[in-house]
């Protein structure tokens, strides 16, 4: 199959990429960009564990072609903080222990930010619902949830200064 060259922003850097028709978007920022946030593990679009977030919305990297993400806007977890300063979603499932092993941590904390953007202080329906496409196989699922509802308060903060 020919490889194609694609070209995107990618955590704000425009890049381009050689990607073959078939390869994910996880593959291509995996092996092309050295990204090991988005991690493919169920390989259907089932787990979340593989959210990357293209044009503001948050997408499957493992089911999204890297093809389709040509003059896109992509952003993945290492698009967030600094090593000097985490994003308060990051700072909120740290404080809540939202994690054991960490393997599905990256896609909550997107799939997080971006609750956040549409319900900025979510109840706990709202918080379980909106999360439902991400599995965490440790079942840290209370600790999540607590993570989400520090996240507003931090992100809340943060708007009235």
């Amino acid at each position: 199959m020919t490889a194609r060259t694609i070209s995107f922003t990618l955590n704000g850097e425009a890049v381009s990429a050689q990607v073959a028709p078939h390869h994910s978007l996880v593959e291509m920022l995996q092996r092309q960009f050295d990204l090991g946030g988005a991690r493919e593990s169920c390989g259907q679009g089932l787990c979340g564990c593989c959210t990357v977030v293209v044009d503001g919305r948050a997408v499957s990297g493992c089911l999204y072609l890297a093809v389709f993400a040509d003059g896109t806007v992509v952003e993945t977890v290492e698009s967030l903080g600094t090593r000097d300063t985490l994003d308060p979603v990051q700072e909120a499932f740290i404080e809540a222990n939202g994690f054991q092993c960490g393997f599905c941590t990256p896609g909550f904390v997107l799939m997080t930010r971006q609750l956040l953007d549409e319900h900025p202080e979510p109840d706990d329906e709202t918080i379980r619902h909106y999360l439902t496409g991400n599995l965490c196989r440790c079942a840290a699922y209370p600790e999540i949830v607590d993570a989400v509802k520090i996240a507003a308060k931090k992100r809340k903060a943060a708007a009235a200064v």
